[in-house]
């Protein structure tokens, strides 16, 4: 695992100590360097970060000739693992924590091209959030490749989770809208979406995805990525960072790479960590990505070795020196003539500015947000699921495809159980009831109507 890598740095390190540091053997030994990194799928602009990075440190600065070699592997150590600290940690379990305290489900969106993955991905995820106690969702939002859907529903049965799916090439918008809305409704913890596969090469379908990402607005982004695809996962995650914008990565057979430049380069390109690595085919397989377990790989042991933190930029504020005497004369000057000028006329428009300000409270905007309220809140809320679901069973209710129809769903659902939850025919009964009890009603005022009358239909006196 990464032995190509291993052997770049090491090489690099043992050169630099065989010769004197001058110019034109660093010059050389670099080059003999960027060429093993490129041959380990680093990318160029990383490459260029540690030729320059540790040029500089070997110039400037004295060191004995026989702990050079220890000297360049520190660095680049160094060098390496401020690169992955640059891009920080993310802890998807305290993000999902703080999600739960709002009572709405935390989504999870999944990116990448065909055949890197992905749906194993997915489901090891949800295996992993089983594993925590967290009540989890799938959406089958690939509905173009074949048996995308039938692999989906056979991760799930396997791992007892809710799959929400449709036909095949229907919207994935929609899913995932329908997932989302079932997780609401039954106060699910997590929804994960599972996005078809796309060239980074295809506008058509990269612009699709992000309308996906606009349509659910997911919480959190995953790309994921062949670690055996070379440089061309680097330059889809590239693609995918400008359409997406993901917030990490998952690396897959990472077990088999012999080269490890992907995780590196990803890093550096996007400034998004590496999440996970998978190395196995079983559920279990998902390991965190752990800086510490990657230099030992790619450097051997870590003891004794001398870190150089870079030195963080302070943020230099500036002040903005606002001009107080430039406000002070406009009210003044302003506040004198308004007084004089309207104070006359003031008593005559005095009638009708009272009856402007009773107007203002008149008319009451306050219904205005309560529909916001429902838009935002769960438009299930208070409705036990056995009433949901026996409604739905009774009028034969689809599941609804927006906020409007679940909202409106949700309305006609409390009606039903405030007439006493009537099957189809009891509401037509109900009705032909009041309609006979209203008609004997007139019949006895007419009655009474008749016996108040005389002979010719005048009232008595």
């Amino acid at each position: 695992m990464f032995d190509k890598l291993r052997n770049a740095f090491s090489n690099a390190a043992k050169s630099l100590g065989e010769k004197e540091l001058n110019d034109k053997d660093i010059e050389e030994i670099l080059y003999e360097l960027e060429i093993s990194l490129m041959e380990s799928d680093v990318a160029s602009e990383v490459i260029d970060t540690i030729k320059s990075d540790l040029k500089t440190q070997l110039l400037g600065s004295k060191v004995d000739k026989k702990e050079i070699e220890k000297f360049v592997k520190d660095s680049l150590i160094s060098n390496i693992s401020s690169l992955f600290d640059a891009a920080g940690t993310v802890d998807l379990f305290e993000l999902i924590n703080e999600k739960k305290k709002t009572v709405q489900p935390f989504l999870i969106l999944f990116v990448g091209i065909n055949g890197t993955g992905k749906t194993t991905s997915l489901a090891k995820v949800a295996y992993m959030l089983q594993q925590a106690k967290y009540s989890v969702v799938v959406a089958a939002a690939d509905t173009f490749r074949a048996g995308a859907i039938e692999q989906l529903r056979e991760h799930t049965n396997r791992l007892n989770l809710k799959l929400v799916a449709q036909n095949y090439n229907s919207d994935p918008a929609a899913v995932a809208r329908d997932a989302v809305l079932y997780a609401k409704s039954h106060k699910m913890d997590c929804v994960l979406i599972d996005t078809a596969g796309r060239m980074q090469t295809s506008k058509n379908l990269m612009e699709q995805i992000a309308k996906i990402t606009k349509v659910v607005n997911p919480d959190f982004k995953i790309f994921v990525g062949d670690s055996l695809a070379g440089n061309d996962t680097v330059n889809q995650a590239r693609e995918f960072f400008e359409h997406v914008k993901f917030n990490g990565s998952i690396l897959t057979k990472s077990d088999a790479d012999a080269r490890g430049g992907a995780a590196l380069s990803i890093v550096k390109i996007t400034s998004t960590p590496v999440l996970y690595l998978g190395v196995g085919q079983e559920y279990s397989d998902l390991k965190p990505f752990d800086k510490e377990i990657f230099l030992e790989t790619v450097f051997g042991s870590l003891s004794g070795v001398d870190r150089k933190e870079t030195p963080k930029q302070e943020l230099v504020e500036k002040t903005i020196v606002e001009s107080k005497p430039e406000p002070k004369p406009e009210p003044i000057v302003e506040s004198k003539p308004e007084p004089i000028v309207e104070s006359k006329p003031e008593p005559i428009p005095e009638s009708k500015l009272k009856p402007v300000q009773v107007i203002k409270p008149e008319p009451k905007p306050e219904p205005k947000p309560e529909p916001k309220q429902i838009e935002s809140d769960d438009p299930f809320e208070g409705i036990a699921d056995k009433d949901i679901t026996k409604y739905s069973d009774l009028y034969d209710i689809t599941p609804p495809e927006n906020d409007d129809e679940a909202t409106k769903l949700g309305n006609a659902i409390r009606q039903w159980i405030k007439q006493g939850r009537p099957k189809p025919g009891e509401e037509k009964k109900q009705e032909s009831d009041q309609e006979t009890d209203s008609k004997h009603k007139q019949d006895k005022e007419e009655e009474k109507s008749k016996k108040k009358r005389g002979v010719f239909g005048f009232f008595k006196k």
